[in-house]
């Protein structure tokens, strides 16, 4: 078995990485590609399905398999974005681009429509969640009310990992996950879809056979295998979204756990047993089974610091990092709330916008860039307190993704909400634990195996945090006191 490698697969929001391992979880290559996200009107958020998800699927797994000898490849696992609501036709060819999780917030009237159906309180004991801009059952409305012609041809429906799974194994499943997220056609106790619910939202929709992540979805098919340069046969997993599959990657097993993901969004995900749900965050099913999570996330976070970067003409990260190192906690009275595309936890609102309070002319770029990392952290924060004041509260916090490879940014966020951090030595992230749960889904790791390794603890400075307790009340106080503002500002741009 010494020669036996793994290969996991991650198509992101920005961007999508992979990589190779052994079944000791020695990664032996790695492969990524940039891409971008379509957003055709204000409060859209889009993927075309083939020209991102695929392609990059297939690019990155022939570069990989090329880099290591790909016969040696036994199991695929694959995650993504998510939730998504990607309708295909009877030929399971997409019939339009992919609308994206809550970052998307087209479907607001959809959401009042299916809360006033079903009751808020009905759905949140029976889903788990409350019915939000996350949830796909209202952008399945939406395209059935605005796109009828698109809602005719439509047979079944795909998010990411689901998507090019069919397409490598003629297999339509859907882990339990992304299922928990199609609020309110999933029921969160009984573990299934809630066929009256499907029958009223999306009539003649199919849905696809449900699935743990750790189980396997087929084998590569042999046309799918010369798109992606893979060996015919070869076990594929059925997926997850990108967050879970990237709790599983440091280890993030046991209730009581949680990850934070530097990611686009910055993402929260705890473990639970028994399960409670609970309003301000999304309740879910997890990705190993018989478990459960609460999750929830700040939309805008490495997409923020995307954002800036490009508007101070693409600098190298590590120069904004090491300039907003050297800026004071507070940066000098700059505060930031970063809901630029609306926010999701611990509060649903898709017309929230950012807003940078206290700017003045003494203000530089590596003021503004630790006003972004200081803000997503202040909406890290806020999402922990939702949790305590539930009593949840994480026994371990483990850092994970891209913003968390700098040791300013996982700082901040120990210093604003007092908990401590663990990081991992291996910080890849979903593509690593792809690799792990496709290992599994083919019979070839041991469930209760784990690759992650701790390496480093960040710890909350005491003084750091006294000081942030006050920015955080003005953080509290910023948007109750502009909402109104922003609130017309919002309904003025989808107008103009």
């Amino acid at each position: 078995m010494n020669d036996v490698l793994l290969m996991g697969v991650d198509i992101g929001t920005s961007d999508s990485k992979g990589v190779v391992t052994t079944l000791d979880g020695e990664i032996v290559a790695r492969a990524s590609r940039a891409h971008d996200v379509s957003m055709p009107h204000p409060g859209w958020a889009e993927h075309d399905a083939d020209a991102v998800w695929w392609d990059d699927l297939c690019s990155i797994t022939r570069e990989l398999a090329a880099a290591v000898e790909g016969e040696r490849v036994r199991a695929l696992g694959v995650s993504g974005l998510g939730p998504a609501f990607l309708p295909l036709d009877e030929h399971d060819r997409p019939l339009r681009p992919a609308i994206l999780y809550g970052i998307d917030t087209r479907a607001s009237a959809e959401i009042d429509e299916l809360i006033g159906r079903y009751g808020a309180e009905r759905v949140l004991d029976r889903c788990g969640g409350a019915i939000t801009s996350q949830s796909v059952g209202p952008k399945a409305l939406w395209v059935r009310r605005h796109e009828p012609e698109t809602w005719a041809h439509s047979r079944r429906f795909g998010m990411v990992a689901s998507y090019v799974v069919l397409r490598l194994t003629g297999e339509y499943v859907l882990d339990h996950v992304s299922a928990s997220l199609c609020t309110p056609l999933y029921d969160i106790g009984q573990r299934d879809w809630i066929a009256d619910r499907a029958d009223e939202v999306a009539p003649g929709l199919g849905l696809p056979e449900l699935r743990w992540a750790t189980e396997p979805a087929g084998v590569l098919g042999r046309k799918a295998a010369d798109e992606v340069g893979l060996p015919p046969g070869i076990s594929v997993s059925t997926g997850t979204i990108d967050a879970w599959a990237e709790a599983t990657s440091i280890g993030v097993r046991e209730p009581g756990e949680a990850m934070l993901m530097y990611g686009t969004a910055l993402t929260l995900v705890e473990l639970l047993s028994p399960f409670r749900p609970l309003s301000a965050m999304w309740g879910c099913a997890g990705a190993l089974p018989e478990t459960w999570s609460l999750a929830g996330g700040v939309t805008t976070s490495g997409a923020l610091t995307k954002w800036l970067r490009r508007l101070v003409g693409d600098v190298p990260y590590e120069t904004l990092l090491d300039e907003a190192a050297a800026v004071e906690p507070g940066a000098e009275g700059l505060l930031l709330l970063p809901y630029f595309s609306g926010e999701r936890n611990p509060f649903y609102d898709p017309d929230a916008r950012g807003v940078i309070a206290g700017l003045s002319l003494n203000h530089g770029r590596g003021h503004l860039y630790r006003a972004v990392l200081e803000g997503t952290a202040m909406g890290a924060r806020h999402m922990l307190e939702a949790l305590a004041d539930a009593g949840h509260v994480p026994t371990r916090m483990v850092a994970v993704g891209g913003g968390s490879r700098h040791p300013l940014w996982p700082q901040v966020v120990s210093d604003v909400s007092g908990v401590a951090q663990q990081l991992p030595a291996e910080t890849v992230g979903a593509s690593y634990g792809d690799a792990w749960l496709g290992g599994v889904a083919a019979g070839l790791l041991d469930p209760q195996s784990d690759w992650s390794q701790i390496v480093a603890t960040v710890e909350p400075d005491p003084a750091r945090h006294e000081l942030y307790e006050e920015l955080y009340r003005f953080f509290r106080e910023l948007y109750p006191a502009t909402a109104d503002v922003v609130h017309d500002l919002a309904r003025h741009a989808r107008t103009t």
